[in-house]
């Protein structure tokens, strides 16, 4: 069973590392000057050719085929610029539209709080790479290249705008829906990696791909409404057989005292929290991937193998309980050379011994929530909208700023 705020089971102390480097002594603090940042590099305002404004204003007047909308960047001011030939003013207007337009084609449009429990790093627009774009589509490389190169290459991304292509624009929840899915490709790095696990928690399964490809795929369970599952992106670096489950804090009182399971007390003797051993009972089953986050979400078996028959899957208190684990995770282990062979994992967890068996190469998983998925052909499959998601996605994506400007209330009367 999932948990969000349980402790973490009992490990082995962590070893200083020989190599890092030694806190400075007091002395040390107080004589040595701390490094000085070097001087930030302030680049001359770029200059613009009307050719060129003219140039990225078609670019975003077709910009809808990518979800987004073309009025969010300004195109009659800078037809306007245009118009009144003040180059400095022109290209001011122009450098401004390009810096918003490639972040949202990188990041995406939706900002802040409507992006509900998001918490993944998107390394695709560090600082001054608007400016490096836009010296290079100046420079002769063309704005149309240069801005779709920020694009996501995920096929899936491509099946969503043939899907937005063939959508009726009278069917404004169709269309919504593959909008603001759209977006969500875009709040996600642009390389996933050459493999990784990825949950979509409204599909319902787990999905290994690699090179492209789907290597594995099971059904997955999730977090039912009142524990949603937060969307994440983390390391997972081996796995922990026969686990114990540290109970989280809003189960303690339903298993307080219960056979099966064992109180962790402090040095007053009272009871701080409750632990489940392994065995047959166990609700991580017979293993958990080591993914930390501090959501402390993570993939695990279950000892309640039946729920993976029901329509709907979502019983968990966040984490994602996975079908098959065990395959998944015997042939992880195994990749790149490693010492984990099937037939290892298995006597090990014949054994009921708890042990960790860690990758040779650490797997990225992204714990996702789309809504819609679209087949090759340009039609979509539709998923429940479990933790109603959707609306505050969609509502951003038809703001200016993306929602990221929090809303101002009326003043009373």
């Amino acid at each position: 069973m999932a948990q969000v705020n349980a402790a973490k089971p009992a490990a082995t102390p962590v070893q200083a590392d020989p190599l890092a480097p030694k806190p400075a002594s007091p002395t040390e603090s107080a004589t040595t000057a701390a490094p000085v940042a070097p001087p930030v590099v302030q680049l001359p305002p770029p200059v613009w050719q009307p050719a060129q404004v003219t140039e990225l204003l078609t670019y975003i007047r077709g910009v809808g085929k990518d979800g987004l909308d073309p009025r969010d960047y300004d195109p009659t001011v800078l037809e306007a610029g245009l118009r009144a030939g003040d180059p400095v003013a022109l290209s001011a207007a122009a450098t401004a539209t390009f810096d918003k337009l490639a972040r949202d084609l990188a990041l995406g449009h939706v900002r802040g709080a409507a992006r509900v429990q998001w918490f993944v790093k998107d390394p695709d627009m560090p600082e001054g790479r608007s400016r490096q774009l836009l010296d290079q589509a100046l420079a002769g490389a063309g704005f149309a290249s240069v801005l779709d190169g920020l694009l996501p290459t995920h096929p899936q991304y491509g099946s969503l705008k043939a899907a937005l292509v063939k959508a009726s624009p009278s069917d404004s929840a169709t269309v919504g829906k593959i909008r603001l899915n759209m977006d969500r490709w875009r709040w996600l790095p642009r390389d996933l990696g050459n493999r990784y696990i990825i949950v979509n928690v409204p599909g319902e399964h787990a999905t290994l791909v690699e090179n492209g490809a789907t290597r594995w795929k099971n059904k997955a369970i999730a977090g039912a409404t009142k524990t949603p599952t937060p969307q994440l992106a983390v390391q997972a670096t081996g796995v922990i057989l026969n686990p114990w489950w540290e109970v989280p804090p809003s189960l303690s009182s339903d298993v307080a005292g219960k056979k099966g399971y064992v109180a962790v007390k402090g040095k007053d003797g009272k009871v701080q929290r409750w632990r489940q051993p392994p065995g047959p009972g166990n609700a991580l089953g017979k293993m958990k991937f080591v993914m930390y986050n501090p959501q402390n979400i993570y993939l695990h078996d279950t000892n309640n193998r039946g729920l993976f028959d029901s329509q709907a899957r979502f019983f968990s208190h966040g984490c994602i309980r996975t079908k098959d684990i065990l395959d998944l995770a015997s042939q992880l282990l195994a990749d790149d050379g490693g010492e984990w062979t099937p037939e290892r994992v298995q006597s090990t967890l014949a054994a009921n011994k708890t042990v960790q068996a860690n990758f040779v190469k650490p797997v990225p998983v992204y714990i996702v929530y789309f809504s819609i998925a679209a087949l090759t052909d340009g039609s979509i499959v539709k998923y429940t909208d479990l933790y109603k998601r959707d609306a505050p996605v969609m509502a951003a994506l038809m703001d200016r700023d993306g929602g990221a400007k929090p809303a101002v209330k009326a003043a009373a009367k």
